[in-house]
């Protein structure tokens, strides 16, 4: 999933060091590596339940926002190219589950997920975020889509309501990419500060 530079902590000085191997520096802080490990454990569950395990999924990946505000622990080198790396991860296990679906969505996911891939490609090519937003994580939004169709047993033919979630989802994820990668509008902000400002602004009427 695409997530900001939120509560990256690039603004301070990063200690050099961290989690070695036999003396060996990884080059990885400590702080990286438990994210890491959240977000590969976070990944698991899709292979055994689809969509609740995607939405668990999807939610680690954004958990690590607040992990960088909440550990300090050698903070996080290079933010938005391990947080590419660990996208991988989740996508890759939606993978597996899609190559069992019928061939229609299946051969859908697979061109979708090399599509995406490329992208990430792309980024780490060019080390430049806006490159994304001609590669938007639709693979992503189509496993959600299908999982959810296969798990509450809709018929996605007949149901013209799937048709606008589909298409709603797509303009949300294209809306995100641009917020993101192009308009930087959340950089400023740890995910802490996203929420306090997010709460201040839903409850400013009941005051």
């Amino acid at each position: 999933m695409d997530v900001p530079l939120l509560g990256c902590s690039s603004g301070s000085p990063i200690p050099e060091g961290g989690p070695s191997l036999l003396g060996y520096d990884s080059g990885m802080t400590w702080e990286m590596l438990i994210i890491a490990v959240a977000r590969v454990l976070g990944s698991l569950p899709v292979l055994r339940w689809a969509f609740v395990g995607a939405l668990i999924a999807l939610l680690t990946d954004l958990s690590d926002l607040f992990l960088m505000n909440l550990i300090h622990l050698g903070g996080v080198r290079g933010y938005q190219s391990f947080d590419k790396w660990l996208d991988q991860v989740y996508m890759l296990t939606f993978l597996v589950v899609a190559v069992r679906w019928e061939a229609a969505p299946r051969t859908i996911a697979v061109a979708l997920y090399a599509y995406r891939l490329a992208g990430f490609a792309a980024f780490e090519i060019t080390e430049e975020r806006a490159v994304l937003i001609f590669f938007p994580n639709v693979f992503e939004v189509w496993f959600l889509l299908i999982a959810g169709v296969k798990q509450f047993h809709l018929d996605f033919r007949r149901s013209p309501v799937l048709v606008s979630a589909a298409v709603s989802l797509l303009g949300v994820k294209m809306f995100q990419e641009y917020a993101l990668h192009v308009g930087r509008w959340l950089d400023g902000f740890t995910a802490v500060e996203a929420v306090e400002a997010m709460w201040n602004w839903l409850t400013a009427p009941l005051r």
